[in-house]
């Protein structure tokens, strides 16, 4: 069928609104649907206070920043020092390698340094969340990465894997959907076979426990969340 045009103008008619709207709308969705997915992979460089990872912090106590020979880090004071960022960066992963680099400096017995929790993210023992813990042995620190979700949960943490203070170190959390795995200095850890069911938005807490308690000592650099299982030849480095 041959274009039709107006006898007035000699121009084709203008497209029907009601059609514009339509696929206006239906551009709309797949740029929604395009900025719903989560990036395949973020860094954190804790270089900043005010600002983690693009996303504005609370800041408790007076953590500050200090300069490092590989760049800027966050210090944390172990008695009331903490930033709280409103995001869950593993929210709906099925599979993760969780980073750090960091600066354990002695301190208190148990640290619960760097927290994600799933709203209503309150630090209830009842919530979802993940964890790294450090305990300070004998003026060492072995690592303790946690996860639950629903009724699965499992502490990875091993006290004669003794590590020295007061030097930057590297540790992960690896889910593959099947096992659960935590590594230091890109040595494995601990493992167990379990299942994790993806958690929700939540929050982020670093230098504290959620509710503010078991306060961290030491310094913060760098943390990377990736939506899949990394072995550990893909770790970041400590340079």
């Amino acid at each position: 069928m041959g274009t039709i045009y107006c006898r007035m103008t000699g121009m084709p008619p203008p497209v029907p609104v009601p059609r514009i709207a339509a696929a206006v709308v239906f551009i709309l969705g797949i740029a929604l649907a395009i900025a719903a997915d989560p990036p395949a992979q973020i860094v954190w460089n804790f270089d900043r206070l005010d600002r983690i990872g693009g996303v504005a912090t609370t800041v408790l106590g007076d953590p500050r920043v200090i300069q490092t020979p590989d760049g800027k880090a966050v210090e944390f004071d172990g008695i009331d020092d903490a930033l709280q960022i409103d995001v869950h960066p593993l929210a709906g992963a099925t599979t993760f390698t969780w980073e750090a680099v960091f600066r354990p400096d002695g301190g208190q017995a148990e640290q619960r340094w760097f927290h994600l929790e799933e709203n209503p993210a309150t630090g209830l023992d009842s919530n979802n969340r993940m964890l790294f813990e450090i305990r300070v042995v004998d003026g060492r620190w072995c690592l303790d990465a946690f996860n639950k979700t629903g009724a699965a949960n499992k502490a990875l943490m091993d006290r004669t894997h003794l590590h020295p203070l007061g030097v930057w170190h590297h540790v992960a959390a690896v889910y593959d959907g099947k096992e659960f795995r935590s590594y230091v200095n890109g040595a494995l850890d601990g493992a167990a076979e379990i299942q994790f069911a993806p958690q929700g938005a939540g929050r982020t807490s670093v230098g504290m426990r959620m509710n503010k308690v078991f306060y961290f000592k030491g310094a913060v650099r760098t943390a990377r969340f990736t939506r899949r299982a990394l072995s550990p030849t893909e770790f970041l480095r400590i340079k």
